[in-house]
Formats: C-alpha cells, structure tokens, sequence
C-alpha cells in the first residue's frame, strides 16, 4: 500500500477501535471483547506485521464485525460504504446494510439444515445458540491474495465447543448437541471491495456453511421431535 500507517483510518490499525465510538449500541453500551481477543492471541496461527497489508485486511474485517453486530444505527458504521455497501455468500443473494441489520451474520451465513434453521431464527435467537455453546469466536486472516481496490484473502474461524449447543433447526426442531471441549474450526476466502477510505463497498464471501456442523458433530446429535418435546 502505497499510505503511510499514520495516514490510514484507525479501524485499519486498530482491531478493536469502534469499540470507542459513541454510538447507538444494541445493548446500550459497547460489548466487551476482552475474551474474544485474550483467546485469540493464545491461539491465533498468525502473526501480522502492524501496518502491513494483511494486518490492515484483518483489523478492518474485525472492526467491520462489531458494527454489524452490535451498532443498530447503519449511518453509525465506519467501516463500509453506506452509498454501495452488499453482502453475500457462495454467490447467493445479495444483502443490503440494512438486511444485515435485521439478519444478523449468522443467518446471513449459514445455509439451512438439520442443526439450524436461519429462517427460524432472529438476530437474537441466532447470537444466544451460538454465544451459549462458544463464548468466543476468534477470526484471523491467513493469507492475502491480493490488494485494494479489490482485496482476496483467506481466513479462518475459531472457537471452543465449551457448553452443549442447543438450536431451532430448518423444522423448526429444537436440536441439541453435547459439548466436547474441542476446538470448531472453519476457514474460507473473501473478495472485498475497498474505496480509497477502507471502508468496504462490497463483501463475498466463499466458504462450506456446514463445516461448523460437521466440527459440532464429533459427539452425538440428540434432535428432532424428542428433542423439541423437553
């Protein structure tokens, strides 16, 4: 990149800078990350040059993600371009801001099956399912392809089967899974468009949306019309 680091935006710079924004917050005050980022750097595969293309990749995505989740106020996000911003997954539909608003990421990414429904899911209902079995949920950047305007990058998605997961399935079927303490790992590859702010424009993303069932799926399923009956 062709900016010096004190020039760029500090959501580039700065994984959790957003954080410090005055905003409308979904809970009424900033979340916490603390656990979230202690884990990560216990057990993140990378270590990112501060300033070098595939820190500023990572911290942008990261800052990218706390809005999403929890600024309820799509003019409040620093981190995309609210005059072109979409979203979408393995070249399915394409969601506006607001429409990730309203889904939330979960639900914007996972496909429908036997362990979650995303259409019989809220925002809500969707962050409590997957917070309640994996306190944290650790994301990092891998590799990156190349560079803005138009950023490739590989990631990967962590987090630890602490508590067993309980979910509405794509039957509306409440579906249980024991915790096994192990490790949920998923990985896949993003194309991003940039403007000359950093502020993303347009999201792709490609990955297997059943990869985090299958990691779950090391113990037995308990589901279907037993499980809806307790």
């Amino acid at each position: 990149m062709s900016s010096e680091p004190s020039s760029l935006p500090d959501y580039v710079l700065d994984p959790s800078a957003v954080l410090k924004d005055t905003a409308e917050w979904r809970n009424k005050t900033p979340p916490d990350y603390s656990r979230t980022r202690a884990d990560f750097e216990r057990t993140k595969k990378m270590t990112h040059e501060p300033g070098s293309l595939i820190s500023i990749v990572e911290n942008l995505v990261k800052n990218w993600e706390i809005e999403q989740s929890y600024k309820v106020n799509l003019a409040e996000w620093r981190t995309v371009d609210p005059n072109c911003y979409s979203f979408s997954v393995n070249g399915g539909p394409v969601r506006t801001g607001e429409e990730m608003l309203r889904l939330g990421t979960y639900n914007a990414l996972l496909a429908p099956n036997e362990f979650y429904g995303p259409e019989q899911n809220d925002f809500k209902s969707s962050h409590v399912t997957f917070k309640g079995m994996m306190p944290t949920f650790a994301w990092e950047v891998l590799e990156v392809y190349c560079g803005p305007p138009r950023v490739v990058f590989r990631w990967r998605h962590w987090g630890e089967m602490r508590r067993d997961y309980s979910g509405i399935n794509d039957k509306g079927e409440r579906v249980k899974v024991p915790a096994h303490g192990g490790v949920l790992d998923i990985e896949g590859v993003t194309v991003a468009l940039v403007n000359d702010s950093l502020q993303l424009q347009k999201i792709e993303t490609w990955y297997d949306p059943n990869a985090l069932f299958r990691e779950m799926g090391k113990c037995p399923v308990m589901g279907g019309a037993a499980a809806a009956q307790e």
